[in-house]
């Protein structure tokens, strides 16, 4: 750790350091997730969003700051232009020990090893279904073979761990956790089950019916498998088993059943350069601003970081039962 960041550690309020950063380095994905976006979306104009360079400028400061871990996110992040430099480039920041990725996988099958070589450690992997129909109309524009081509070209480029991620919803794709769990399995992969979060307003999807919380996952889940409990961490909020007789972990990220706020260290930088203090809160100052209005200056950037510790907040308030206060989409705010 440099000496910035051993003098100048990202603590909040409430004692937590912040030392994981999650970026949206565009909020374009080539999929529609029912869950995630709305059918007819509206993109954010090329002048609203990031640069490359003041992303990098911005992940650097983070670094010198003690973030030790950053995670390249979208949207889709391999459909935005230059993608692959930029993680070279992050690659190279000295003290930064994690680069991670999460995808959709629908551009691995031609860049998995590149993005190896370009420093990323770890890949997750959205999906959600193994069925060719159910993946058609949970993302409605997916290839379902075109992901799992990714996910074996993933696997090929040797990434030191690859993930799956699956958002379950009741009566969607709740019955096949079995199915996807033995995937993992016979992959060598991990999984983790995610409850869905409320972001933003979606069509056709109602979240509260919608809703399987992570306790039923479980228990479907033991009906198959040997689940033990173990204590890893990667700096997310997944709680982990080991499937007993394998190397795969089965996570679960419970925003409403398991509040995971109280060891929250994490914050997220948007595609619009707004630093999100809080998933489930509007809590942010505008780093774009900061950058746009102090060209190069790094202690200007570093500086409102800093301050904007102070307002990150105790805990999320997500409630699956009513309208999102929360109207941003998850394509916005970085998965």
């Amino acid at each position: 750790m440099t000496d910035s960041a051993q003098s100048h550690r990202l603590v909040d309020r409430f004692g937590r350091v912040v030392n994981y950063l999650r970026v949206s380095i565009t909020d374009r994905c080539d999929f529609r997730c029912v869950y995630c976006m709305a059918e007819d979306m509206v993109f954010l104009p090329r002048s609203q969003i990031l640069s490359l360079e003041e992303i990098h400028f911005i992940c650097q400061a983070f670094v010198e700051l003690g973030v030790s871990k950053i995670r390249i996110t979208g949207g889709e992040p391999l459909v935005r232009n230059g993608a692959l430099d930029l993680l070279q480039q992050l690659g190279r920041i000295p003290g930064l020990n994690e680069l991670v990725m999460t995808s959709n996988g629908s551009k691995l099958a031609t860049m998995a090893r590149d993005l190896r070589a370009a420093g990323v450690k770890r890949i997750n992997i959205s999906l959600d279904t193994l069925d060719p129909v159910k993946f058609k109309v949970l993302t409605r524009t997916g290839d379902l073979e075109n992901v799992l081509k990714g996910i074996n070209a993933a696997r090929e480029a040797e990434f030191e761990r690859i993930k799956i991620n699956a958002v379950v919803l009741k009566g969607r794709n709740h019955l096949e956790v079995c199915d996807l769990v033995q995937f993992a399995v016979d992959r060598g992969i991990d999984i983790s089950f995610i409850e869905e979060m409320p972001l933003g307003v979606v069509d056709k999807h109602d979240r509260a019916e919608a809703y399987y919380p992570s306790h039923l996952i479980r228990q479907d889940l033991l009906q198959r498998f040997d689940l033990q409990a173990i204590a890893d961490k990667t700096g997310g909020p997944s709680d982990y088993f080991r499937v007993v007789g394998s190397d795969s972990r089965v996570g679960f990220i419970s925003p409403h059943s398991a509040n995971f706020c109280a060891s929250c260290n994490r914050v997220r930088l948007t595609a619009e350069g707004r630093l999100l203090l809080c998933l489930g809160n509007e809590h942010s100052i505008d780093l774009k601003a900061v950058v746009r209005q102090h060209p190069g200056d790094m202690a200007a950037l570093k500086q409102a970081i800093i301050d904007a510790m102070q307002i990150k907040p105790e805990k999320h308030e997500f409630n699956i039962h009513e309208q999102p206060v929360i109207l941003r989409h998850m394509s916005v705010t970085g998965g």
